[in-house]
């Protein structure tokens, strides 16, 4: 059970609040980090639950299932989303949360939002779609439609960010999210802006949109009035039920609102994390942020190994390199470091076009090769944790960490201290050796340069 006392007041709907899908790891963990810390105890399920995992946390205030929906092709979301979309709409919760990073990584051909949406509507339902993405506390802001994103203080729209702008997967060339989305959907996407909420129009521009058949209505958030508005909009016209859009933002907004008229305490104690004696750390991430903190680690005590991510293009060889790593970091902890595996060093490192090349070369798809990392960088660190009885690992990147989470067998996680915005400090939830054990996904993006070192230090590093 969560260690947050209950701070929901009675006027809130009793049972589940809000079920949720997050189409990555990271962001998935960051609604649970939202509500929790807010006093709604929440549980992230890392795929799929049984009846009877469900039935042990039948006293959580929301529930969510972590995917890896935004790595993938519309054909895959076509197998894989309808019976989770059922899932959650078996919990009756007055909101259903299809949870998109908050810098919308996404185009037609891999992590379709509008495919996602298109496929959700029939069974979660709803009469309209509030699409939420401005997020203040993780530095996203959104104004007359358009989703801007800071790094240490400078603002930048998205499609000008110098991580979003060059994703190797997804990057951003509109930030416009009305006009990002409209490649992806043919569903009419109208706006509530940022003047109509803080003039007191936005009931009017609301109605206006509605009527003019915008089904997706993207809200403006640029500050604490806007993401209480915001709140209050959807809360206001869940209806019966209501499928919403968005990054952890839509929480924060629903807690914003439920704060300001009572529903909520005006602020729950946190737990502080406490010091680990030992941790290990896997990445793969190619974002700038994360190889700060890979260098800032290495200055700091931890013992680099660095993967050959151009060996993930063949299964055996791949095998083989995992083993290297395993041993490598294995050695390390003999030599008092924490071990920190990772396949790149942010964007500019040669392996990343090194490895475009290999998978080119090998004439393999990438989608294959990048999971196939993922997995593996999962069971690097579950063979480093179970024969060094670590207590605490940390994984890197937002789709490394869904096909590294599951790799070690974990079938739920519930908050336990906060570390970073967006990325919590958890506890597995697992059958076997992993059970117990304290865990943090860590978006790409997020956290300060000494995240890791803070990781293990027990500090929040906010």
């Amino acid at each position: 059970m969560s260690p947050f006392p209950l701070a929901s007041a009675p006027r809130l709907p009793g049972g589940t609040l809000i079920a949720f899908y997050g189409d990555d790891y990271t962001g998935s963990s960051a609604v649970m980090e939202v509500l929790s810390f807010a006093g709604l105890p929440t549980v992230l399920f890392l795929g799929p639950p049984t009846p009877a995992q469900l039935a042990r946390f039948r006293d959580m205030r929301a529930i969510g299932i972590a995917g890896v929906a935004r790595s993938q092709p519309p054909a895959w979301m076509d197998a894989h989303l309808p019976p989770i979309f059922q899932q959650l709409a078996e919990l009756k919760a007055p909101i259903s949360h299809y949870k998109v990073c908050s810098t919308f990584d996404s185009a037609p051909h891999v992590g379709s939002i509008g495919h996602a949406v298109a496929m959700a509507e029939p069974i979660l339902g709803g009469g309209w779609h509030p699409l939420v993405v401005g997020a203040p506390a993780i530095a996203r802001y959104q104004a007359f439609g358009t989703l801007f994103a800071a790094i240490d203080g400078t603002g930048y729209r998205l499609d000008r960010h110098p991580v979003m702008a060059r994703h190797p997967v997804t990057p951003m060339d509109e930030a416009d999210l009305r006009l990002h989305l409209a490649r992806q959907t043919d569903m009419p996407v109208g706006l509530v802006d940022f003047v109509a909420m803080k003039t007191g129009r936005a009931e009017e521009q609301f109605a206006a949109e509605r009527a003019a058949g915008a089904r997706i209505l993207s809200l403006d958030v640029v500050d604490d009035e806007t993401l209480a508005e915001a709140g209050r909009l959807v809360w206001e016209h869940r209806g019966e039920r209501l499928f919403a859009i968005g990054s952890q933002g839509l929480e924060y907004a629903l807690v914003a609102h439920w704060r300001r008229t009572g529903l909520l305490l005006p602020e729950v104690p946190t737990a502080s994390p406490a010091r680990a004696g030992r941790i290990a750390v896997v990445s793969g991430s190619c974002s700038p942020i994360t190889a700060g903190q890979i260098r800032h680690a290495v200055a700091h005590g931890f013992g680099g190994v660095r993967l050959d991510a151009t060996r993930a293009v063949d299964a055996g060889a791949w095998t083989a390199e995992l083993a290297r790593g395993v041993a490598a970091a294995l050695d390390a902890l003999d030599a008092g470091h924490d071990p920190l595996v990772f396949t790149a060093s942010g964007p500019d490192d040669p392996a990343v076009p090194a490895l475009a090349q290999a998978i080119e070369a090998a004439g393999v798809s990438a989608s294959e090769v990048n999971a196939r990392i993922g997995d593996g960088l999962g069971r690097v660190l579950d063979e480093v944790v179970r024969r060094a009885r670590l207590t605490r690992a940390i994984i890197s990147g937002g789709d490394t960490s869904g096909h590294a989470g599951m790799a070690l067998g974990i079938y739920a996680v519930t908050a336990l201290a906060p570390l970073a915005p967006g990325s919590p400090l958890c506890r597995a939830h697992a059958e076997g050796a992993h059970d117990g054990l304290e865990i943090a996904f860590k978006g790409g993006q997020m956290g300060r340069p000494d995240f890791f070192s803070a990781a293990r230090g027990g500090a929040a590093n906010n």
